[in-house]
């Protein structure tokens, strides 16, 4: 029996560059599983969690809500102002997002890995597994030599979402990397009027985040939303079908 191929598609970007919009386009249109790293930093700072405790210690109560919940756009406030303060809240969230992102691709592979007929009733799966990692030489071989890899048949698409793919050192979770991609004056112009920021406020987020050029320079496949939806999903279409990791 054919192995079963693992494409763990890693999606990332600057801030208001069209994340989203890929990302419900992948799940909606092409029916693939979304992990998204946004919904696990959320999770980290529930309502009495460890995480929100720290937080609290270190800024105190001013930085929750009346109901208990997070204060977002204060803590905003103070660490897209102070690097220092940033590093420290990325190093209490980024290994729960982590381990998070992990856990839940293993769930993921478990629950959708085919398992044999014959050898359901004992458990065990008769296919092999391969993650094909993009930097490893052994495995590309093996992905080329199969050249029917991209059939559904044998082939299981997740798509991490995770904004700080780079910055928090997390490229190795993924098979490939996609970054969305616009020029600096479109995503300024979109974050200021998403969020109601102004021009300072909106430049502090963006360069709270490693350049939008570095991070095309590390990229798999680099996906241009400077122009129309239908340019942006015609180009996700490309990377979806093509058969090469």
């Amino acid at each position: 029996m054919s192995d079963q191929i693992i494409r763990l598609i890693g999606l990332t970007g600057g801030i208001a560059t069209g994340k989203t919009a890929i990302s419900n386009y992948l799940a909606d249109v092409c029916g693939f599983p979304i992990l998204d790293a946004d919904i696990f930093a959320r999770e980290a700072v529930n309502p009495c969690s460890p995480i929100l405790d720290s937080i609290v210690k270190r800024y105190g109560a001013g930085i929750l809500l009346p109901d208990g919940n997070l204060n977002r756009p204060e803590l905003g406030s103070i660490i897209f102002c102070n690097a220092d303060e940033r590093q420290w809240l990325e190093q209490q969230i980024h290994p729960y997002v982590r381990r998070r992102l992990v856990e839940e691709t293993q769930s993921c592979i478990a629950a959708l890995t085919p398992v044999s007929q014959d050898t359901q009733n004992l458990g065990t799966k008769t296919q092999e597994t391969r993650f094909f990692h993009r930097d490893q030489k052994l495995e590309r071989s093996i992905v080329e030599k199969n050249s029917g890899f991209c059939a559904p048949t044998n082939t299981l698409t997740l798509v991490l979402v995770v904004p700080l793919l780079f910055e928090a050192n997390m490229t190795d979770l993924c098979t490939e990397i996609w970054v969305v991609y616009c020029s600096p004056e479109v995503q300024l112009e979109r974050l200021m009027q998403r969020d109601g920021l102004s021009y300072d406020r909106a430049n502090a987020r963006i360069n709270a985040q490693l350049p939008l050029a570095q991070k095309c320079q590390q990229a798999d496949a680099v996906l241009d939303n400077s122009s129309t939806l239908d340019s942006l999903f015609q180009q996700v279409d490309v990377q979806v079908s093509r058969c090469e990791i």
